[in-house]
């Protein structure tokens, strides 16, 4: 074999360096190629309470843990051959359009993971085109959503008090803000038992302790946030000193019932969806008393832990009820692949609550950006190996539900 020295300018296209990125949050966040990436960051530069109240959710936290599995153990069948150089990933959910297949979920508490917040969320929502859900336990007002994301689509999530009529306050700030769409969450009627919350003194505001201090000092710039921005409060509710779970407790009412889910359906005048549908029978029951649709839902394995996997609960749901109301679903989605699988079973939307959060850690309203982009490349990516084109091109026929926790049968 003959060999010889190269030529500099035959080097020169095989040498080339790439240009530095100077922006530190930037080069950051083009390193996370996946949700998980985007947590492993979080996990760095958030303190650990706060992570925590993010990450965790109740008792042994098997909810949450079986629900991620769920999305694990299943099968694609792509169809081969398809033009797929053109993939619509847009249809429309409750009577207006969207641009990707899921939301942002709400969340309380969301400007203690970063100073962005609720605004961060909302606006990254409405530069996506995808709907952005407010919390009742939020920490920013209706109306401030509403000015951070005036041209998109903003939905309230409302827990049912003791105290109705600040409830229905809400719900009738919401309507005047223009909110679009009523989440009612019915499956609170106590706290769930966070035990990350309970070890790490969870409170609201944070509470400094010499173990708080200490997880500081790596992490000055949340710190350094914190500290210089509008003190952490609930935007829709009075200002509250003590632990999480002594708030939810002294709030919810768990005397709600039907008859008061269909009186709120009667004095909203947009759409209401009820999220933390955990059976058939209760699908059943809600879709009788007329709502626009249903979330599928163990709020993120943050209530009762051992509860359904509401990705296995879908198909049943949808087969029954899809024509009538919407199927959504949410718990446990940590990838654009994950998406597909529940819209291919049944579902017509899907909300993202860690994974949001998740981003918002990393990098504020940037990493929010990220997040999002990382689920809809996922998204775009799957269908396309799918051979689907578009939403409404993906069947049950492309998924099956791989069994890893099965039902003994019953005597």
């Amino acid at each position: 074999m003959k060999r010889q020295f190269p030529k500099p300018r035959d080097l020169a296209p095989l040498l080339q360096f790439k240009k530095p990125q100077l922006n530190r949050t930037k080069r950051r966040l083009d390193a996370a190629l996946t949700i998980e990436d985007l947590r492993a960051i979080a996990k760095r530069r958030t303190p650990r309470a706060a992570f925590d109240y993010t990450d965790g959710s109740a008792e042994a936290e098997l909810s949450i843990t079986r629900a991620r599995q769920a999305f694990l153990d299943i099968e694609f069948h792509p169809a081969i051959l398809r033009d797929v150089s053109t993939v619509s990933t847009g249809w429309q959910v409750l009577g207006a359009p969207v641009s990707l297949p899921f939301g942002i979920a709400p969340t309380g508490f969301t400007r203690m993971m970063q100073t962005g917040g609720e605004y961060a969320g909302a606006r990254a929502a409405g530069r996506a085109g995808i709907p952005f859900s407010l919390s009742t336990m939020g920490t920013a007002s209706i109306e401030d959503v509403a000015r951070a994301n005036p041209h998109g689509r903003n939905w309230f999530q409302l827990y049912m008090w003791k105290d109705r009529d600040r409830s229905m306050a809400l719900v009738e700030r919401a309507a005047r803000a223009g909110f679009d769409t009523l989440l009612v969450t019915v499956d609170v009627p106590v706290a769930g038992a966070r035990l990350r919350d309970k070890r790490n003194g969870m409170s609201i505001p944070p509470a400094l302790t010499p173990a708080t201090v200490l997880d500081a000092l790596p992490r000055p710039r949340w710190w350094f946030d914190f500290l210089t921005t509008e003190p952490l409060a609930f935007a829709s509710l009075d200002r509250w000193s003590g632990t999480v779970a002594e708030l939810l407790d002294t709030m919810f009412d768990p005397t709600v019932n039907f008859a008061d889910l269909a009186w709120i359906r009667d004095q909203w005048p947009g759409t209401v969806v009820v999220k933390g549908v955990q059976t058939l029978a209760d699908a059943r029951a809600v879709a009788d008393i007329g709502v626009d649709g249903i979330v599928l839902s163990n709020h993120g394995g943050r209530q009762l832990d051992r509860a359904p996997i509401p990705f296995h609960l879908l198909p049943s749901v949808a087969k029954e009820l899809g024509r009538d109301t919407e199927i959504m679903l949410d718990t446990g989605i940590m990838s654009g692949a994950d998406i597909v699988a529940a819209i291919a079973l049944g579902a017509r939307f899907t909300l993202v609550g860690r994974a949001y959060l998740y981003g918002l850690m990393a990098g504020g309203e940037a990493g929010v950006d990220r997040a999002i982009e990382i689920l809809s490349e996922q998204v775009e990516r799957t269908m396309r190996l799918l051979g689907v084109t578009a939403l409404e091109e993906l069947t049950p026929q492309h998924v099956t539900q791989l069994i890893r926790l099965a039902p003994r049968p019953v005597p």
